[in-house]
C-alpha cells in the first residue's frame, strides 16, 4: 500500500490489506488486534508486523503486508507472469504452481 501520509483512509486500508478498522483495533476475520492509536500508521504496522517505509526524496510511504513475527509473509500470491526463456520459448510462473520458487530481480539502474 503506498500512502502520501501517515494518515490512513479506513475503507481504503481494508480494501488494500484486508484489516478493517474498529473501535476494537484492527480486525480480519475474527481475529482483532486492539491499537492505542487507529490513526497511526506506524503503530498499526507495528501490531501488525507490517513494514513501513519512507521514501523521503518522494515524500511516499510503502506499508507491506502483514507478516509472522517481521519474518514471514503470511501469504504470498505472485500474478500470472509470461516471459521468453533463454531459447525464447514462453515460459508461465504459473507452471510452478505447487513448487517452492525464488525469484531474483535485478535493474541496472
Amino acid at each position: 500500500m503506498i500512502l502520501q501520509q501517515l494518515d490512513i483512509d479506513p475503507d481504503r486500508f481494508e480494501m488494500e490489506t484486508g484489516w478493517a478498522i474498529k473501535t476494537e483495533g484492527a480486525c480480519k476475520g475474527d481475529v482483532c488486534v486492539p491499537l492505542a492509536n487507529r490513526n497511526d500508521v506506524a503503530d498499526i504496522a507495528r501490531r501488525l508486523g507490517m513494514a513501513l517505509v519512507h521514501d523521503e526524496d518522494n515524500g511516499l510511504y510503502a506499508l507491506g503486508p502483514e507478516s509472522l513475527g517481521g519474518r514471514a509473509l503470511l501469504r504470498a500470491e505472485a500474478p500470472e507472469l509470461v516471459l521468453d526463456d533463454i531459447h525464447g520459448n514462453e515460459f508461465r510462473l504459473s507452471s510452478l504452481r505447487g513448487q517452492k520458487v525464488v525469484l531474483v530481480a535485478w535493474a541496472p539502474y
